[in-house]
């Protein structure tokens, strides 16, 4: 079973410290995600529908919105990953382009070769998290560095300026836009597809087709994905026990929702709120 070892979350985004030896489903979120390996055995992501190697030299990058999925072949051992996960508008900070982070083509490509510098970095940062938890603003630090490094080293970062004013430009169709809306402000209500298509004035078929070239995923990993960063704001941020949370996102079994958080994140939503209050 795999296991959080420590989980960092402020303004940045989150930053997890995980003992991987079990696979997770096809899955996407928000923000650039950024893999690197810290120590075990060699591994691999699969990213839209190739696999790419995660090594000592090698990271796994995966843009904003594009589907992923962690294989863990059960014969190997473990492998303790650093995973980041990284909000656009932290990263203004350091250059105002860089809020396309959030966006489909930030990454030039799935993966690369760890310079020596990067992998200095992700090495300290994921020893200070085991050694001082609590130690949050010393965190931070270490992944601006580290973040930055990442970012020149993988990414054409200079043109994202452009990039940016050619993505205000392209809103994507206003319908597709009304229903992902819907679908954010009720991720509990899991309606069906045909509900969602009717809601669009489309064909269930149009619908499909329509919501994937739009927003870069279907419809059912766009939900999955706006309901798995409700659980992580509401694990991380609220008093309410993991059942009750579960249950105002629709899962009609505490059992249910766990399955579905383990299955999306690699632990367990209890195990993930009692890591990350140890650096509280």
């Amino acid at each position: 079973m795999s296991t959080a070892l420590r989980i960092a979350h402020g303004a940045f985004g989150r930053v997890a410290l995980l003992d991987m030896d079990a696979s997770l489903v096809r899955h996407a979120h928000p923000h650039c995600h950024v893999l690197l390996k810290v120590e075990g055995a060699d591994t691999q992501f699969i990213v839209g529908d190739r696999v790419y190697p995660l090594t000592d030299v090698g990271a796994v990058l995966v843009n904003g919105w594009q589907p992923h999925s962690y294989v863990h072949y059960p014969e190997r051992p473990r492998t303790v990953i650093l995973a980041l996960y990284i909000e656009p508008e932290w990263l203004t900070v350091f250059r105002p382009g860089w809020a396309a982070s959030g966006a489909p083509g930030f990454f030039s490509y799935p993966s690369g070769e760890v310079s020596p510098h990067i992998r200095g970095l992700a090495m300290n940062l994921a020893a200070d998290m085991m050694t001082r938890p609590e130690a949050r603003a010393e965190h931070e630090a270490l992944l601006s560095d580290l973040m930055i490094a990442v970012i020149e080293r993988f990414t054409q970062w200079r043109s994202f300026p452009t990039s940016i004013r050619e993505m205000s430009a392209r809103g994507g169709d206003w319908r597709i836009r009304k229903v992902a809306a819907s679908m954010r402000s009720e991720a509990g209500r899991g309606a069906a597809i045909e509900t969602l298509a009717r809601e669009a004035g489309l064909s269930r078929a149009h619908f499909f087709r329509l919501f994937e070239a739009s927003v870069g995923v279907p419809p059912k990993v766009y939900l999955n994905v706006v309901r798995m960063e409700k659980a992580v704001d509401a694990v991380l941020n609220r008093s309410a026990s993991v059942s009750e949370i579960g249950r105002q996102l629709g899962f009609a079994e505490p059992a249910h929702f766990t399955r579905f958080f383990r299955n999306h994140s690699g632990v367990s939503p209890r195990e993930f709120r009692n890591v990350s209050r140890l650096a509280s």
